[in-house]
């Protein structure tokens, strides 16, 4: 009976411990939203209803606030929201634009007008995006920049070299164990294995040769982030620094990337076909443009 009892015991530490990790290392590819909401006079407003919704797909999430008026949303993937509180007895108070960025924590606090909740208080200036919340000190690119910057041969790692203190060695590993391109770099004087690298929320380096091992296409990158210290303890066997990306999602909106082109055989020739325009007819995406031969 008492080794049973024993056994149930280390079951659910176990079990308390992988839930408490996963939502920990959830957290590496997403972001989060904080406030208070407070009235006039800075009194807290409890039971305020908070939407967060995301710009370019149009999905929300809601939450309330507790009784010292604070709220919280987590897990939010990367992208502009627009931030909606309402409450009982005041004007909603409305965030038009609130970027979310990989790991990171955006504070969005609202002091709510007396009135009636038909009547909205629009905020179109931008949130201040100074971190009070932690000390990591870090780079953020979005998925622009990662597409624009000049890397050397288009390789996702060459990021790295965008820090102060990094610097890359001359030589790589054989091709038939890194096929995937990887760069070795030495980041704040330290070994290139001590550098972690984390892809949508998962380990993403080779234990034993301390490489990355999925070298994600810069078309496919959402978002990166470089953190040289201060970084969470989470990512404790990191030493010298750490790559944090996540990869683009859907959006309501259907999109094209002008200048792609097609090769098609046709009748025994080869013809190309300029996609810059394209129509949806039927669910199907058809060239408008000619074939040119």
């Amino acid at each position: 009976m008492k080794r049973q009892s024993i056994l149930g015991c280390i079951l659910v530490l176990c079990l308390a411990l992988g839930f408490g990790t996963s939502t920990s290392l959830g957290q590496a590819v997403y972001g989060s939203i904080i406030g208070t909401v407070t009235d006039p006079q800075g009194n807290a407003v409890a039971g305020a209803k908070v939407t967060v919704t995301s710009v370019t797909k149009n999905t929300s999430e809601e939450t309330t606030t507790n009784d010292s008026g604070n709220f919280s949303v987590i897990h939010l993937i990367p992208d502009t929201y627009r931030v909606k509180v309402e409450g009982s007895g005041f004007k909603a108070y409305d965030v038009a634009s609130v970027l979310v960025q990989v790991d990171t924590t955006v504070r969005v606090d609202a002091q709510l007008q007396v009135g009636a909740i038909t009547q909205t208080v629009e905020v179109t200036s931008e949130v201040p995006q100074l971190k009070t919340d932690r000390a990591d000190v870090a780079l953020d690119f979005s998925s622009d920049y990662v597409e624009k910057l000049p890397l050397v041969n288009r390789n996702f790692q060459s990021l790295l070299l965008s820090a102060p203190g990094t610097q890359q060695i001359g030589w790589s590993h054989a091709a038939t164990e890194n096929p995937q391109g990887s760069q070795q770099t030495f980041v704040q004087g330290q070994h290139f294995s001590g550098t972690g690298y984390e892809l949508d929320g998962t380990d993403n380096q080779d234990p034993i040769l301390g490489i990355i091992i999925i070298n994600p296409n810069l078309d496919s990158v959402e978002e990166a982030k470089i953190t040289l210290m201060n970084y969470d303890a989470e990512f404790g066997k990191a030493i010298a620094g750490l790559m944090v990306a996540s990869t683009k999602s859907g959006t309501r909106s259907f999109h094209r990337r002008s200048g792609i082109s097609l090769v098609v055989r046709s009748a025994g020739r080869l013809s190309r076909i300029n996609y810059s325009t394209l129509a949806i007819t039927r669910g199907l995406v058809r060239p408008t443009g000619s074939a040119k031969k």
